[in-house]
């Protein structure tokens, strides 16, 4: 489909979706943010949902200003994925010692490693740039130089929520059976930690007194507390792709102790809640992605659904009136509340039949029922990706 104006905002708020099924809180949220002085233009996925401050799934491009809340608290969250030369034929046809190695191998939830993971003793792991990576971390704000302990160890973990591991098994086309590696997940603590802080920072200065939302207050380039966000934002943001790529190098080892005839090709990675520099239309612009992939043309790029419904490799095509971006995945149709709520164990072992998963209490909130159709959202974006692989996960693992 191509898109649909929202109206009632100063600057366009281009919208992938029906309208009429976006939620009222998070048609507010994008009202507002499409009022924001300094917004040259928003493109809405159609994942969108609420979200704290801006929604989830927009993508907001503004002139010399950014608002932390529109990047979110989880700095430079993505996916990694690996196509592998196995086919679903090799794997085992019982799959729970596989997803027992993981989560062995990749500490899940709150829990970290019991000692910072050394990448130059993990097999096809880059090792350039770690020392001047970590050389940055005293120079970035006071208040999180004491969690670089807890940072180093987080290093290489899942996390919770709606992260996850899988071992995937392509769907129909010429490759049918070949079998992917996916992972999801962010820069863990020291990016929220961060996030928060520059939050509660924007929210303070005089030109942010008048805003709809003070979840909104945005820096303004040139002022000493942007460049102390974007300094923060840079370095989480390279955080949480050096995070996918440990637990992606960990992943492929406990596959090769399983399967030792496994090859790799390389691997596909992609922030979802980041900011780029971009130009359109001639215009300089800072692009916020929130829940959303960058598809300039020919970007391969990552749309996961949820832990039953498979995923989607994708190719950009470059549609600028989206500022060259795609939906980062299903999106949620109800709250984590309304989930636990909603479902019971039962349901969530029925929605997951097949995979090889937790079935019990602590994650029915990440149940397939509590997302949007990931079938519909793809038929909403047909101008701005072309699929290049379906895939089914057999294991998921979750925190």
């Amino acid at each position: 489909m191509s898109y649909t104006l929202l109206p009632g905002t100063r600057a366009p708020v281009r919208v992938w979706t029906d309208p009429a099924t976006i939620e009222a809180e998070a048609a507010g949220q994008l009202r507002n943010i499409g009022s924001l002085p300094w917004v040259e233009g928003v493109a809405v996925m159609p994942d969108v949902h609420y979200g704290k401050g801006a929604t989830v799934g927009s993508v907001i491009a503004m002139r010399q200003a950014l608002a932390p809340a529109a990047v979110g608290v989880d700095i430079g969250c993505g996916m990694s994925a690996v196509r592998t030369n196995l086919t679903d034929a090799d794997l085992p046809d019982d799959l729970g010692p596989l997803r027992r190695a993981i989560e062995s191998a990749i500490p899940v939830g709150f829990n970290a490693h019991d000692e910072p993971v050394n990448p130059r003793r993990i097999h096809g792991m880059p090792t350039a740039g770690w020392d001047a990576f970590w050389a940055k971390f005293t120079s970035l704000t006071s208040g999180v130089r004491q969690l670089e302990a807890r940072a180093t160890r987080q290093l290489g973990t899942l996390g919770g929520g709606n992260h996850f591991i899988e071992v995937c098994v392509e769907q129909g086309g010429p490759d049918a059976g070949r079998v992917w590696l996916m992972l999801h997940s962010g820069s863990r603590n020291i990016g929220k930690e961060l996030a928060e802080r520059h939050i509660a920072v924007a929210r303070k200065l005089p030109h942010n007194a008048d805003l709809p939302d003070r979840d909104l207050a945005v820096f303004v380039t040139g002022t000493p507390e942007m460049d102390a966000y974007r300094r923060d934002l840079t370095w989480a943001q390279e955080y949480a792709a050096r995070n996918r790529a440990i637990m992606l190098a960990l992943l492929c080892r406990v596959v090769r102790e399983a399967l030792e005839r496994v090859r790799f090709d390389e691997p596909i990675s992609c922030h979802h809640n980041y900011v780029a520099e971009e130009r359109y239309g001639g215009v300089d612009l800072l692009v916020t992605r929130k829940g959303a992939i960058r598809a300039g043309r020919g970007d391969l790029g990552i749309i996961p659904g949820s832990m039953g419904t498979g995923s989607y490799i994708v190719r950009g095509l470059g549609n600028e009136d989206a500022y060259c971006s795609a939906s980062h995945g299903a999106g949620r149709r109800m709250s984590r509340a309304k989930a636990k709520k909603t479902f019971t164990v039962h349901d969530l072992a029925e929605q997951t039949a097949g995979v090889e998963c937790r079935k019990d209490a602590g994650v029915v909130d990440e149940i397939p029922g509590a997302y949007k159709d990931l079938g519909a959202v793809m038929s909403e974006q047909r101008d701005l990706v072309e699929v290049v692989a379906h895939l089914k996960q057999v294991v998921c693992v979750k925190g």
